[in-house]
């Protein structure tokens, strides 16, 4: 018996790129969470760093790696998303997709973790809200999943709601960020190369899923993968408000928090600030832009002794 032949459809230009750009954006998105990690990790803190933020992102990608798994995995799904919309070929979720989604999760409680271990301002807890939004949404998916259970839902409605919750986490994640900043007029404790790498991830997603819709000539499919398209243009949205925050409104703050630590340097040179309280005073620096007075204010009484075998004393 002759063997069985299968033919395989070559993949077109277009399918191509579709791929290059999918790889693309995983690659600039995930890369965007590192700064964030480093930034912490050099300070030592997480100072100037919403833990509202964090929370809700840990919670977003969570919601948006089961999504996305049961999309690119689950027959069933699938079939209920073909018979719900007869129109389209299938759904648009792709292995790059599915990635990024599970890697956003695990990096994000990663940094998480790091509130646990590094320095932050008593303050920086989770609010009542963010607590409460995050119980409603657990308590959401119990009453999804039981209403399948009794047959008034499918879990193609479960995936839907999942990709909701995502779509108002990524809508509401950024704000509590935005009011930090504004509180502290700056940006300090908040990673800049985040913003650009998550810019350029935002709109390599939204260019992907058009392609996409282009190749199978399909433009429901965008409705198909709805979170994609409402979670690339919130991050465009937001990464905007963050670079005008960052260049514009507070760029005087940003560098006078240089000039600052110059001062600063200068002063232990001289030996009229000690060297044990230099983690001290750069904290200070980053949550009230003190002057450099208060610097000298906290000089202990024995600072020119101390330096003394090292330092000529400069009087004041």
């Amino acid at each position: 018996m002759a063997p069985t032949q299968i033919d395989v459809a070559p993949l077109s230009k277009w399918d191509i790129i579709s791929d290059i750009i999918g790889w693309s954006y995983f690659f600039v998105w995930s890369i965007s969470f590192y700064p964030q990690v480093y930034l912490n990790w050099r300070r030592k803190s997480v100072r100037g760093l919403s833990i509202d933020f964090l929370f809700y992102n840990v919670l977003g990608f969570f919601c948006y790696s089961i999504y996305n798994l049961a999309f690119y995995c689950n027959q069933e799904i699938r079939d209920q998303y073909q018979q719900r919309h007869p129109n389209s070929e299938n759904n648009l979720v792709r292995m790059n997709d599915v990635v990024f989604s599970v890697h956003g999760f695990l990096i994000s409680l990663f940094i998480l973790l790091q509130t646990c271990v590094y320095k932050k301002h008593e303050s920086q807890q989770i609010s009542s809200f963010a607590a409460s939004f995050v119980w409603l949404a657990v308590m959401g998916s119990v009453l999804v999943i039981s209403t399948i259970h009794y047959g008034g839902a499918i879990w193609l409605d479960f995936m839907y709601y999942l990709s909701s919750i995502k779509l108002i986490v990524s809508f509401i994640k950024y704000l509590p960020q935005v009011w930090l900043n504004y509180k502290r007029q700056s940006t300090q404790g908040w990673s800049i190369a985040y913003i650009f790498w998550d810019l350029s991830g935002g709109l390599l997603s939204i260019l992907q899923l058009l392609l996409d819709a282009y190749i199978d000539g399909d433009w429901s499919g965008i409705e198909g993968d709805n979170v994609k398209l409402g979670l690339g243009v919130i991050v465009v949205v937001y990464d905007a408000i963050f670079l005008f925050q960052h260049y514009i409104l507070y760029f005087h703050n940003r560098s006078s928090v240089g000039n600052i630590t110059e001062e600063r340097r200068r002063l232990i040179l001289e030996g009229r600030v000690p060297i044990d309280i230099d983690e001290e005073v750069i904290s200070e620096q980053e949550d009230s832009q003190s002057e450099v007075s208060s610097i000298l204010s906290r000089k202990p009484k024995n600072a020119n002794q101390h330096y003394g075998s090292m330092f000529q004393s400069t009087p004041v």
